[in-house]
């Protein structure tokens, strides 16, 4: 049985301009010890899906569907139930730490809090773990440093604190929003190196939301590809990196810089993201894609198993064949 199995997760949120889709029929499975990658434009529904599994949605949002983890479905747990799965069995580490990370309290307090509550440990004990899950995520000087508050360190060491209290209970899942966004390149690849360290080292599922194709490639097994709410594509990495076979996933992968090309010009994706609130009655693609047809602007395509490759999951009318530009331009991740 999968860890997590998620089954036609929606999300809406009633706004003053009516109710807005920000998730539509999404369906994924997370097997023990497995990564999976969740990439898309700002706006694809990408931290909705998962803020909706763990309950932290905005109060004018509903989930509807299914998130099992170990066979019960955490969108219909109350949050006494579901705090005693947060934080212990299931753990998240959000985009920006700065904000995430309590200004007004150590770095101890806020790491002892978490054990104390889940694991019934005294301060002193306590303490002593988050002290080794400090050097676990290589903070040097870490039983000095635990004093210390959030704005004392470097946005890197304010992530790897994040990371160590993720992983504090040793959860059997780890969801990381955007955990390298607003580092430097040399620190990104650090966090990336201590996330697949971490993995090796706990046996944790991971769940990886970002934009960076790279980040991706770099540490995930299976991907899925979200635009408009919906999943454009589902496979594993080396299918949707080497053999892409929906025409958005072409298009992230034809966007990004390439080493080997003189850099005159950068390829993008024409026009914008759909409007929430107005989706297009077809697929949420069709006024952006160079592929479209009459086919595409009335009828919504189903998530199916492509006819070239069965273990690859598309929502496209075009057959694979019909999409150009060829594996050789995007597979360079």
């Amino acid at each position: 049985m999968s860890l997590l199995q998620v089954n036609n997760l929606g999300v809406q949120f009633q706004t003053p301009d009516g109710l807005v889709s920000a998730v539509n029929g999404v369906s994924f499975e997370l097997q023990a010890g497995q990564t999976l990658g969740i990439v898309g434009e700002s706006g694809s529904g990408k931290s909705q899906s998962v803020l909706a599994m763990m309950g932290l949605l905005a109060k004018n949002g509903k989930a509807t569907g299914e998130a099992l983890y170990n066979g019960q479905n955490l969108l219909t747990m109350s949050p006494k139930q579901l705090n005693g799965i947060r934080g212990d069995r299931v753990s998240m580490i959000f985009q920006d730490p700065m904000t995430s990370l309590n200004p007004y309290l150590t770095v101890e307090r806020q790491m002892t809090e978490v054990l104390e509550l889940h694991k019934g440990m005294t301060r002193r004990e306590a303490k002593k773990r988050a002290i080794s899950l400090l050097e676990a995520v290589r903070i040097p000087e870490a039983a000095r440093r635990v004093d210390m508050y959030p704005h004392e360190f470097s946005g890197g060491m304010r992530q790897r604190v994040m990371i160590a209290m993720a992983l504090l209970c040793e959860p059997e899942i780890l969801i990381a929003d955007e955990p390298t966004t607003a580092l430097d390149v040399t620190v990104q690849a650090q966090i990336l190196s201590l996330l697949k360290d971490l993995q090796r080292d706990f046996g944790t599922a991971i769940v990886m939301i970002t934009h960076d194709l790279g980040v991706v490639a770099g540490l995930c097994e299976k991907v899925m590809v979200m635009y408009g709410g919906r999943v454009m594509e589902y496979g594993s990495a080396n299918d949707i990196f080497y053999q892409p076979s929906h025409p958005y996933t072409i298009g992230l992968l034809g966007a990004l810089p390439r080493l080997d090309h003189d850099g005159s010009e950068l390829v993008s994706i024409p026009g914008n993201p759909p409007n929430m609130a107005n989706m297009p009655k077809g697929c949420p693609f069709s006024e952006r894609c160079t592929h479209v047809s009459e086919l595409c602007i009335g009828t919504l395509p189903p998530l199916a198993a492509s006819a070239a490759n069965p273990a690859v999951l598309r929502a496209c009318h075009k057959a694979p064949q019909e999409l150009k530009p060829s594996v050789e331009v995007v597979a360079h991740v």
